[in-house]
Formats: structure tokens, sequence, C-alpha cells
């Protein structure tokens, strides 16, 4: 019992929860480190009904052990817990809901999950407390949502408990201070145990108990996208983006979207983008995982640094060869940190550009829609304009003196937040709609909000294969409305536009078609892709870089 009037409960608390591993798993315990076969007992130890969990759970690196052993707890010792997660990737995410051992939940994405999620929460098999960006669930580690429970995932441990997540660092720093700095418990699944660790990334005091999995932890190369499969219209509409907005503007610092369309981007510049003089002028300074397609730019001199959220399977010999580029440690390998680089991407980038599956008549964008709840992930803080910023750079403030053309208001810069999407995509569903399916979703799942991902005031550019709308030169809601239907193609929403009026934002450039831009689709092949296949990668990196298996297609 915990006496009235004590200010130490946390730490009562986490004694007591420490005295029942120690009665009932002592005898296994060698110092933290236990077998894998007691991991249940030590989930049902230290585990107390309405915990608070984060478990990893992130972009890539999965603790998927631990997330197996927590399905395999009896909900009669254990239920109601809140969990806490940055991506609901693996099935065992939302098995402890069906099970009834969790029963609320926060988070910010769920690709995967995304169909099986809207179903149990419709259902009323969970609740989902808020679908947060990274950063803002982040934020509530220190603030509401602070984890009784941390289960996380590491490369390696020493014998005193000592962790070393290697480039796959990801979330693993924020959740573990958070948790440890508020008497909660940190239980880390490893890779192997070793004596000696290639460097230490989170002192052994703030981690409980160590457990080696059977395997080695789940990592999904999340990013890597083969250049084999991106198509001539992605080839136009990346020229567009390369001539219409980064050259536009000198965009140096920047973080682009997981996808074929700023995969496209990245293979033009060492070709097309230099063809244009554009070499030393943009895209030199990245937040953005170290996926694949940025080696031949990085070799042809574009990219001077990339700092990441994550790593990307099979570059890890890439990475340590280029450490003036990566943030590289002392023992070769990249450390990662998502909450650092969404910081980054927030304050320290001057544009955002990355894809979505519907945009409204304002420019509002969302990945949820009927049926599947995705959440967001990082693109609201990547594609937000940072208010609190005050540094300035050349693309920054050209952008506000837009935004800001005509109106007696006080200077500043703003943010690019361009949404780059085909004006129609899988299934020949439109990405241009009148009604976001957000609205009916909120509605659904009995949402405060409806679950938008970019709010259309953050949105600066929208280019399809259409052309480039830039809403920074709109003057009114609906020029618009009418340079967004100008730019949505054969969609109802395009065919739905105000010809002349559209004609209008052209001459102006307020709308601007290829040709406007000196732009022959003709000349849009896949011939001019710095690399046309995974092996064209392989080859850019002089043998470095190994794809993982599933991208080996030779």
């Amino acid at each position: 019992m915990v006496s009235p009037g004590s200010w130490n409960t946390l730490q009562q608390n986490r004694q007591q929860r420490l005295q029942r591993v120690a009665e009932r798993l002592g005898a296994d315990l060698q110092g933290r480190i236990l077998p894998a076969s007691r991991i249940r007992d030590l989930l049902h130890a230290v585990l107390e009904s309405g915990d608070r969990v984060c478990i990893e759970g992130n972009n890539q690196k999965q603790a998927d052990f631990l997330a197996q052993a927590l399905t395999q707890l009896d909900p009669a010792q254990v239920h109601d817990l809140h969990m806490l997660q940055s991506v609901l990737a693996l099935p065992e995410h939302l098995d402890v809901f069906e099970k009834g051992i969790a029963s609320k939940l926060d988070f910010s994405f769920s690709g995967p999950q995304a169909t099986r999620l809207a179903r149990l929460a419709s259902a009323g098999r969970l609740n989902i407390g808020a679908i947060h960006t990274y950063l803002e669930l982040y934020a509530r580690y220190f603030v509401d949502l602070t984890p009784r429970v941390a289960l996380v995932a590491a490369q390696a441990a020493d014998r005193h408990g000592n962790l070393y997540t290697g480039p796959n660092t990801e979330d693993t720093p924020t959740i573990v201070e958070a948790t440890a700095f508020k008497s909660g418990m940190v239980i880390a699944q490893v890779n192997e145990v070793v004596d000696v660790l290639p460097r230490i990334d989170i002192p052994a005091d703030w981690v409980d108990y160590v457990v080696a999995a059977p395997a080695p932890h789940y990592i999904e190369p999340l990013f890597t996208r083969d250049p084999a499969l991106i198509s001539e219209i992605q080839v136009l509409m990346a020229m567009m983006a390369i001539k219409g907005i980064y050259a536009e503007y000198g965009v140096q610092r920047l973080n682009h979207g997981i996808g074929f369309d700023t995969a496209a981007i990245e293979l033009l510049l060492p070709t097309y983008a230099a063809s244009l003089g554009l070499k030393g002028k943009i895209a030199s300074h990245w937040a953005l995982n170290p996926h694949p397609a940025l080696i031949p730019a990085i070799e042809a001199g574009f990219v001077t640094s990339v700092h990441s959220f994550g790593s990307e399977l099979g570059m890890e010999d890439y990475i340590r060869a280029r450490p003036d580029v990566f943030f590289v440690g002392a023992d070769g390998s990249m450390r990662s940190n998502r909450a650092l680089s969404q910081a980054a991407g927030h304050y320290a980038c001057d544009m955002f550009i990355g894809s979505t599956l519907q945009i409204d008549l304002q420019g509002n964008s969302s990945t949820a829609t009927l049926g599947r709840i995705a959440g967001f992930g990082g693109a609201p803080n990547m594609g937000a304009d940072a208010r609190g910023r005050r540094h300035a750079s050349p693309a920054w403030l050209k952008a506000g003196r837009e935004a800001r053309a005509g109106k007696n208001a006080m200077p500043r810069g703003q943010k690019l937040v361009v949404q780059m999407v085909e004006t129609f995509r899988e299934h020949m569903q439109p990405a241009f709609v009148e009604t976001l399916d957000a609205w009916q979703l909120a509605e659904q799942a009995d949402m405060a909000l409806p679950p938008v991902m970019i709010y259309g005031e953050d949105v600066t550019h929208i280019l399809t294969e259409e052309g480039i709308a830039n809403l920074l030169l709109c003057r009114n809601d609906e020029e618009r409305e009418q340079a967004i239907r100008g730019v949505a193609g054969y969609t109802p929403v395009g065919l739905a536009r105000d010809r002349r009026m559209v004609d209008n934002l052209r001459d102006r450039g307020v709308i601007r078609r290829p040709a406007d831009l000196g732009i022959d689709p003709r000349d849009a092949t896949r011939d001019l892709l710095a690399a046309k296949t995974m092996k064209d990668l392989v080859r850019a990196s002089g043998g470095l870089y190994l794809p993982p298996r599933r991208f080996r297609n030779w």
C-alpha cells in the first residue's frame, strides 16, 4: 500500500514490480539478462492492468518478439492496457485488443493494419485516444502519456545491460528516456548479448531487463523503391518539380515523403537537374532515410548531408564509406533518431514534398479513407509551416513574400509544402474530391475532428501530371479552388473547372503546364533516370549497397 501524502508513489510502485520479478524469476536472472523462455512470466510480473505500455512499433524496427509475448498474456491477470505506438505494423499489435489484453490506443501510423484497425474501432473493440503525428506523440510521452512500461528493440546488449541500437535507433532513446526518468519499467529485446558493444546508445541504468530474442528483430526497408517501377508520368512530374519548384525557390534543405514520385526526383538530380546547372544550388541538405535512390545524387556531389529518421536495410556498408554525408559514429555505423529528424524536418527544412490519397477543394489532404484508418506518421510535421521558426533562408523568404504579396502584414517566411499526386490513383480512384472521406470516417469512429493529414492552409503547391498550382499566388478562396481544379485533370473535380478563370490563372503563372516551364512531355522518358534498376543502384554505389532479397531480381 502507498502511504497517503507520499511524493514517491511511482518509485514505490516500481519497487513492487521489481520485487515481483525478483521473487518469481530471480533464479533465472543474470544481472539484467533473462532467458527468452521466461518472457511471458516477466511480462506478467511487470505489467499491471491499466498500464500505459509503449512498444516499438516504429516505422521500420519492430520489437516483434515482445509483441508476440504480449499477446500470450492472460487477460484475467493483465487487461485494459493503454497502448502507445508510433506504428501499428504487425498483426500482434491489434491481437492484444481482440484478446481483451488492451483496450485503448494512441498512435501515429497504421499503414499495414489500417483496414483491420478501422474494423476493430467500429466494432467497439478498441478506443482510439488520438491519431498523432510522430513528434506530437513523442511530446506527450513527456507530458500526459508517459509510458509506465516500455518494450523496445536493440541490436545488441552487453552483460551489464547497456544497449547498442545500431543504425536503426529510431524511437528508442525517446521512449526509454520518458519511461526511465518517470520511474517506469524498460524491457529490451536484443539480437545478441556480447561482451563489448561497438558503442553504447542506451546506458544500462535506464534499462531494467534484457532478453535475447530467438531471431533478429524485424526491420522493414520502408523507403526503398525499385527504379524499374518508375513510370514516365512520374518522370514528367519530377521534371516539373525540379524546374518549377526546386530551381525557382533554390531549395537547399528538404524532406521527401515515401514513394515512387519522390524517388523519381532523386534519380533525376544527377541527370536532368545537372543539365539545368543546378548542382550546388538545390537539394543539398536532407532530413531523410538513407534509401538507395539517393545514391546517384550523392555520388554526383549533389548531396552534402543526410540526417535520418531510421536506417534502410542494405545501406550499412555504403553509409560506413560515406561518413561526410551521414551521421556516423566512431564504430562506423549510422545513428538515426526519429524525434530529432522530425524536429529537423519541421524547423530546419525549407520544403516538404510528398503524396496523399485525397485532396479537397481547399487543398486539405488525407490518407484516411473509408474503411481505412491509416494515420499520418510524420507528414503533418514535415508538411506544416513552422510558426516558431525565426532563421531565414532564400527559399523560405521567397515563399513568404509570395504568400503576403499585396497584404498589409508583418513580413515573414513560409515553408514550401508540396502535394505531388497523379490525378487518378489505384483502381482509377480520383485523388481530387469535393469532400474528404475523413469527414465520414470521423463520424463513424466518433472522432472530435476529421483526420486531415495536411491542412490546406499549409499547402503551397499541388503538382500533378497536368501541371503545378502555386497556391501562394491565389488572392482569394475562389481562385484557390479553381487553381486546384485546374490541375485535377479528368477527375470530376477537374471537369467542373471554370475554364475562363483557369485560363486567367495560367496567364498569371498561378497554374503552369509543362509547356509553360519549357518542358516537352515527349522528353520525359525513363532514359533520364540515373538508375533504372536495383542493379544500377548497386553499380552506382561501387558494390557497397546490398539490396534486401525481395529487391534482387537478377
